[in-house]
């Protein structure tokens, strides 16, 4: 996937990762990006930044839990900017409980990191699969291929979302469509960070088990894998080695897990 001159939507674009790799895409040679989060404000200043750099942009304020949302800024895209070369479906929430965890908690989850890379793939992939090119990067995380202790509804839904992405590469890999997944660990963005300066078991337990990246270098990571197209992009590179660890012998992996926890005296 080359960014110079492809036309890139980002949800989730108003801080953290999305801002990042927005900013990153402009000095890559992007030709156009549209910026989508439910902050418009933030949406809009980056979008001024990245403008008075010479980059084409449009900053809409969207949920991407709505599926007509979704549907409408696909539309805006290709009616403004052009045919959409990569959507990043990047947006994503963290509920920071167990079996506590509100029906509305697990829903909101559910539609947020899951259903959001469903409404955005059902509205771009078909218009891809007829150009016969295209790209998605969804945003997951490691506790998609690992576990996040403390937040069962995150865990859950970024497994699906893993699931997900790999469905599409195996699905249209073959006409056209390239998929990758993102999987960091601990990055300093306002999602882990302000909870864990709430205390937050889950939060703390991530931030502990891994270097805090900052989001200019998963940023870095995601260029780099655009590039190569593969599937799964781990800013942490120890992630593959975790994995594989759990591969081999999820018992073991459980029982590590529980000790170090044990050990942490964060048992979520």
């Amino acid at each position: 996937m080359q960014l110079r001159g492809a036309v890139v939507v980002i949800t989730g674009a108003g801080s953290g990762i999305g801002a990042a790799m927005a900013r990153r895409f402009a000095v890559e040679g992007a030709a156009a990006l549209l910026l989508a989060d439910l902050d418009l404000p933030s949406v809009q200043r980056l979008a001024a930044e990245l403008g008075d750099d010479g980059c084409r942009t449009l900053a809409l304020q969207v949920d991407v839990a709505v599926r007509e949302q979704v549907e409408a800024m696909i539309d805006r895209a290709e009616a403004e900017l052009g045919p959409v070369d990569l959507l990043c479906s990047n947006a994503g929430i963290g509920i920071g409980a167990g079996l506590d965890a509100t029906d509305e908690q697990w829903e909101r989850a559910w539609q947020v990191n899951v259903l959001s890379q469903l409404h955005g793939a059902r509205a771009v992939v078909p218009r891809m699969v007829a150009r016969g090119s295209g790209y998605l990067l969804h945003t997951a995380s490691a506790a998609g291929l690992l576990t996040t202790p403390g937040d069962a509804p995150y865990t859950a839904t970024k497994h699906a979302a893993v699931g997900f992405a790999e469905w599409l590469a195996v699905t249209y890999g073959g006409r056209g469509i390239g998929v990758s997944t993102l999987c960091p660990q601990a990055v300093n963005t306002p999602l882990l960070q302000d909870a864990a300066e709430s205390g937050n078991a889950s939060a703390l337990a991530v931030r502990a088990a891994s270097a805090v990246l900052e989001p200019e270098d998963v940023a870095d990571a995601v260029v780099a894998g655009l590039a190569e197209e593969r599937f799964l992009i781990l800013p942490h590179p120890e992630v593959a080695d975790h994995v594989a660890f759990k591969a081999a012998d999820r018992d073991r992996w459980i029982g590590a897990l529980r000790r170090a926890l044990a050990g942490s005296g964060t048992l979520g």
